[in-house]
């Protein structure tokens, strides 16, 4: 058996669907024999996966399985190996960068309470 990383796609759909577009692009690990057999493997994970809820407004909102669009293997896992690359083409820099902080600065704040729990 061998580790591979597969993409999982999923559109996010609310109501009738007349938002901003959303996708979940998920990374999940897979064990197979082969790379036809891992994107097997990611693809009925995502159908099993898909959701549906109504959220406070009654509307319902959808988890869509879209694709399995990369299947990567993993030759050797080893500490601060590079798993995933994206680019990004964010229209503002500046609040893209923000909205990274944000974030960075939500887990640090989270890692503080769990030590001092």
């Amino acid at each position: 058996m061998q580790w591979f990383v597969a993409k999982i796609v999923y559109q996010i759909i609310t109501g009738k669907g007349e938002h901003h577009p959303q996708f979940d692009e998920q990374l999940r690990l897979i064990s197979a024999n082969t790379r036809d057999e891992a994107w097997k493997r990611a693809s009925e994970i995502g159908m099993q996966e898909q959701y549906a809820f109504r959220n406070q407004r009654q509307e319902l909102v959808e988890w869509r399985f879209i694709s399995v669009p990369e299947v990567n293997v993993l030759n050797n896992l080893g500490d601060g190996m590079e798993l995933y690359s994206r680019i990004e083409e964010p229209g503002d820099a500046n609040a893209y960068i923000s909205w990274l902080q944000v974030k960075a600065n939500h887990l640090k704040g989270q890692q503080l309470l769990d030590i001092h729990a």
